[in-house]
């Protein structure tokens, strides 16, 4: 792969950080340089890069990589990566509603790198979309140093960047989910921490005060010249209106969208996997979103279910037990639209009956240990007393506080009459058939 790494000679961090990469290569800076797979080509700019069109002719390579020096109204040091292009007007450079082809892949790789590697006191982040060069269609990215000269001078940080940049081209290109992003300030930082946190990948990213003015058209450009494979939103950030057009249109284009979470918990698995998953989460009814447990790599996959009075039970006696075990699973979880997990879950088929006896295991033992319940034969009865407050009306208790004393165990004096715990409550029984629960216990 031949990428090249452009850099502005009136741009005093981009020259410290070519004069790093230079020398921990020891390269000249003239020529193609072999690096592991790659070859790297050097160019040195005399104008402003957000001003260099055409670039995609004069460095006929694959990627290329601006390293340059950021500069923000509110200066505190940073290092960041971002793609570029306008929305509307080109006011730095570029053309007016057109996007750069985005390098996801070597920006969440990059991202990363710099989150190791930046010195004491440096932030790390994407930043939104913005200014030119905008009419590459090789893919490209810059990563920059901010943002007053003190940082652009900072050897440390010149040489954070060139390290990280080494570190990231030592290898082919990384495979991610590559998203497109609306919402969120100059710095997007739910994306941020998103692409720090799991194998999220984005490229172009629409800051909140341009989403009003993003059409489908917008989108589309987005989708395209980022590759995506869905798109997310800083639901936070975005006005309903705004959010429900944007939906719409994600939805027209067939676009996935996804939810922090559902990224997150995606984990590892590659796209074409986890895009299956949520397929087969779809046709549950009252599905709402899938959480990936301990689940990894690849296989054919399979939905199940196990009682569902038998789940249902476990999780009320012991949820949190529950969830800590299945998150050691190899399988995805499916909640409901209002958040409960459901009696349903996806594995590979290979894992179907080791999972279910498993499961099945799992919600006998959280339920056994109960004081509630009993085991006969092949019955698990459960047997819970709540406090009636009908009864504690019929025995003359006033509602208020002396309810809750009775509902928490306690007696009461009412009128020189004690009333017991045992005299306002009901016993609601529930008996659930496992045949061989024996083997389960």
């Amino acid at each position: 792969m031949k990428i090249s790494i452009v850099n502005s000679a009136k741009d005093p961090a981009g020259c410290h950080i070519r004069e790093e990469l230079l020398e921990m290569t020891g390269h000249s800076g003239s020529g193609i340089f072999r690096y592991f797979t790659h070859e790297i080509v050097f160019l040195e700019t005399e104008e402003r890069l957000i001003y260099e069109d055409n670039l995609d002719v004069r460095t006929d390579c694959d990627l290329i990589i601006f390293i340059s020096r950021h500069t923000s109204v509110n200066p505190a040091p940073a290092l960041t990566v971002h793609v570029t292009g306008n929305f509307k007007t080109a006011d730095y450079g570029g053309e007016p509603e057109s996007l750069a082809m985005a390098a996801p892949e070597w920006m969440h790789r990059t991202l990363n790198a710099l989150l190791k590697n930046a010195p004491d006191g440096y932030s790390v982040s994407y930043e939104v979309t913005h200014h030119g060069p905008t009419d590459l269609r090789t893919p490209s990215f810059f990563v920059e140093i901010g943002s007053t000269e003190k940082e652009w001078a900072d050897k440390d940080a010149a040489s954070a960047v060139a390290g990280s940049l080494l570190e990231v081209l030592k290898e082919d290109s990384p495979e991610v989910i590559r998203l497109i992003g609306f919402g969120g300030n100059h710095y997007a930082a739910r994306e941020t921490e998103m692409a720090l946190s799991s194998n999220a990948g984005f490229g172009h990213i629409c800051h909140s005060r341009e989403v009003p003015d993003a059409d489908k058209e917008t989108v589309i450009r987005m989708i395209k010249n980022s590759g995506a494979q869905a798109a997310y939103i800083d639901k936070k950030s975005v006005p309903k209106s705004d959010l429900r057009r944007i939906e719409k249109i994600l939805a027209d284009l067939n676009l996935p969208l996804l939810s922090e979470g559902e990224v997150i918990s995606a984990g590892e698995l590659d796209w074409e996997t986890f895009l299956e998953i949520r397929e087969m989460a779809d046709e549950v009814k009252g599905a709402g979103k899938v959480k990936i447990m301990a689940i990894s790599g690849k296989g054919e996959l399979f939905r199940f279910g196990i009682d569902a009075d038998l789940f249902e039970e476990a999780l009320r006696a012991d949820k949190s037990a529950v969830v800590k075990t299945l998150q050691k699973l190899p399988l995805v979880c499916i909640t409901s639209l209002s958040g409960n997990l459901l009696p349903e879950f996806i594995s590979y088929k290979e894992n179907r009956l080791k999972l279910i006896n498993d499961l099945i295991t799992l919600c006998v033992k959280t339920l056994h240990k109960e004081e509630f319940t009993v085991t006969d034969n092949d019955r698990i009865i459960i047997r819970r007393v709540r406090f009636d407050p009908d009864a504690a009306k019929k025995a003359g208790v006033p509602p208020g506080p002396l309810y809750g004393k009775l509902a928490s165990g306690n007696e009461i004096i009412i009128e020189g009459r004690k009333i017991t715990p045992e005299m306002v409550s009901v016993v609601d029984e529930k008996i659930i058939h496992l045949e061989g629960l024996e083997r389960y216990l």
